[in-house]
């Protein structure tokens, strides 16, 4: 593993590399029809879950000074609700914005130092327990990526693919 400036980010680090594993992990075999379905129009589909993912990549990017523009954004941007008028980007799409942006992002959170970390950072929650920092945003957005992954596992069993592996690629340096 790459060590990061600030020992701050040690647990969020692997987090993060294993996220993009588990994302393509769990979008592995997902076809385009399948990934447009809800579950008795209740859910979001998978292409949703896929463009949030990436989303919060491009989000936590932009916290870290990366100013590269999510071209999905007006559909995603902080979590915006499912709107079937819209047109979706296809997962090879966001397959794509996901390894565009997710190496950088990973480049800047290896760079990032105490100092950085500990700039605050409004993002409006007002948890009196959670302080608005830099570093607590990139805790947020590993913890939404999680959620998002297991949802698309569960979008996969009910759409009855096979569950998702825990397969590792050695060469997914981010």
């Amino acid at each position: 593993m790459d060590t990061p400036k600030s020992k701050k980010l040690e647990v969020i680090i692997p987090a993060y590399r294993m996220h993009s594993q588990s994302f393509l992990n769990a979008l592995d075999g997902i076809s385009e029809e399948d990934a447009l379905k809800r579950i008795e129009g209740k859910t979001n589909h998978i292409v949703w879950m896929a463009g949030n993912f990436v989303n919060m990549r491009y989000g936590l990017g932009w916290v870290l000074g990366l100013r590269d523009e999510d071209p999905n954004s007006e559909l995603f941007f902080q979590g915006k609700a499912l709107d079937e008028s819209f047109k979706y980007p296809s997962l090879d799409e966001l397959e794509k914005n996901f390894h565009d942006i997710s190496p950088k992002v990973y480049q800047k959170l290896l760079e990032a130092t105490d100092e950085e970390l500990d700039e605050i950072f409004q993002i409006g929650m007002n948890i009196p327990f959670v302080p608005e920092t830099k570093l607590n945003f990139a805790g947020m957005c590993i913890g939404r990526e999680d959620y998002l992954c297991g949802q698309i596992g569960l979008m996969r069993k009910i759409l009855d693919y096979p569950g998702m592996k825990y397969d590792v690629d050695e060469n997914l340096k981010y």
